[in-house]
């Protein structure tokens, strides 16, 4: 039996524990070498009805979208339509947040690899009309910068809506009509939709929450966030062959299985190479490039994204060394550790790849000054509070605010305990993992400017 032939057994045999294990409801894997392609789910798409997952199940695929994003407006630029490097304001002219000069500065290239500066985390519903991405767009007056357009790097939902209304004017029709007809249709997806609407032809997933941190998940009461954040990735669902698909692709110089270019080669190497560095955060990439992450991992470079809506999640790596892709959609539970589980051993046994291991507090933590963290920093979605107890020890309080407060986030508060230099992670692990903390920058009074776990929050108080 081949090696893509023993993980496909090991898939069927070890899936459906595996779920239990972690209270994933459902999940399908996808994994291919080359031409080759296997498949596997498992599972029910909602407790509420019992539904078995199938292979043909479609999931939502969250913030993967971004890279389909990305790949729209690299279209663009293949066709001499659009310049990376030009301001966004020369196709979307309206564009406007609350630094006018950063607004003015900003490119399509930062946009794309999250280095432009503006706050990002910005879920404003605009409605369910064609025109809900221009109309979201048009609320960004009030954001406000962080930092430097270029500076640095900090995950932008907001950022790709705004790529997604470039894509809009220099096509001339909605979001969602391109990705149909320039990506579903050009790489032959069979099982793919936008939105609820479309999604309802297929055998949909559900998205599940815990109602408490111990409890079982159950199924969520919405089925997607708003329409007008489509284009960082509110609507898009498939099964999981057809989100390989995407991913093969990228691997196969821009064509699609049955040879038609989609992309060209030069656009592909360009959305993989590195743009700008992270903090050393230890779950997202090493770099990120045009879309993708990129990971450092031993064994090879791999690059990839993963995605996560209300109550479903999705993970995609390729590893352009080896000619591998693999691909998982859930709808609940623990995902990460899922993750963690099966791409493991398809990484180690199909490319030589070493998944690095989890960040984790040291048995003994080093105790440091924490005067330089204490402080209240704040974005659109979370208050996040850093205060020392009378043992010196460093505390997070972490208080919802926006839409996380409209869904019923609680305010979290967990011990942080010292990894490395301005590092820190929870002593307390949510969902298995240890999400770390870097504290970045000075606001000119020796106190840290930021707290970045992906995002990067800026201080507003001593």
């Amino acid at each position: 039996m081949s090696e893509l032939g023993d993980i496909h057994h090991w898939l069927r045999e070890r899936l459906p524990a595996l779920l239990v294990e972690h209270k994933v409801p459902a999940a399908a894997v996808a994994v291919s070498v080359g031409g080759d392609v296997i498949d596997v789910a498992a599972g029910v798409l909602s407790r509420a009805t019992g539904v078995e997952a199938t292979t043909d199940s479609v999931f939502q695929i969250g913030s993967i979208t971004k890279v389909w994003t990305a790949t729209l407006v690299m279209q663009l630029a293949d066709e001499g339509k659009l310049d990376l490097d030009a301001p966004v304001r020369r196709y979307v002219p309206e564009f406007v947040i609350a630094d006018g000069d950063a607004a003015a500065a900003i490119t399509v290239r930062q946009l794309l690899s999250h280095t432009a500066g503006f706050e990002g985390d910005v879920f404003t519903d605009t409605g369910k009309g064609d025109d809900c991405v221009e109309k979201y767009v048009a609320t960004l007056g009030d954001t406000p910068q962080l930092f430097a357009p270029g500076a640095m790097f900090s995950y932008n939902n907001a950022g790709y809506c705004v790529l997604g209304r470039v894509v809009e004017v220099l096509r001339g029709k909605p979001f969602d009509a391109c990705v149909r007809e320039h990506l579903f249709g050009p790489l032959g997806l069979t099982h793919a939709a936008n939105g609820a609407d479309e999604a309802i032809l297929f055998r949909a997933a559900v998205g599940h929450i815990q109602p408490a941190p111990d409890a079982d998940p159950v199924a969520a009461p919405v089925w997607a966030l708003a329409r007008s954040n489509a284009p960082a990735g509110s609507m898009l669902t498939m099964r999981v062959r057809d989100l390989l698909a995407f991913g093969r692709m990228h691997l196969d110089g821009g064509k699609a299985a049955d040879g038609t270019q989609v992309l060209s080669a030069d656009a592909v190497a360009q959305m993989q190479r590195p743009e700008v560095t992270l903090p050393a955060l230890g779950l997202m990439g090493d770099a990120w490039g045009l879309g993708w992450e990129v990971f450092d991992w031993p064994g090879g470079t791999v690059i990839g994204h993963d995605g996560n809506t209300i109550g479903q999640a999705a993970m995609l790596r390729l590893v352009p060394g080896r000619d591998v892709a693999v691909a998982l959609v859930s709808n609940g539970g623990n995902p990460f550790a899922l993750y963690t589980a099966i791409f493991t051993r398809i990484l180690r046994d199909l490319a030589g790849v070493e998944l690095p291991p989890l960040p984790a507090p040291p048995e003994v933590p080093e105790t440091v000054d924490v005067e330089r963290y204490l402080g209240t920093y704040r974005c659109d979605v979370a208050e996040l509070v850093v205060e020392r107890d009378g043992d010196g020890r460093l505390w997070l309080e972490q208080r919802p605010r926006g839409l996380m407060a409209q869904l019923g986030g609680q305010v979290e508060r967990t011990e942080l305990v010292h990894l490395s230099t301005d590092r820190f992670v929870p002593l307390k692990a949510t969902l298995g993992v240890h999400l770390p903390h870097v504290f970045v920058g000075d606001d000119g009074t020796g106190h840290a400017l930021y707290i970045h776990s992906g995002r990067a929050i800026r201080r507003v108080a001593n």
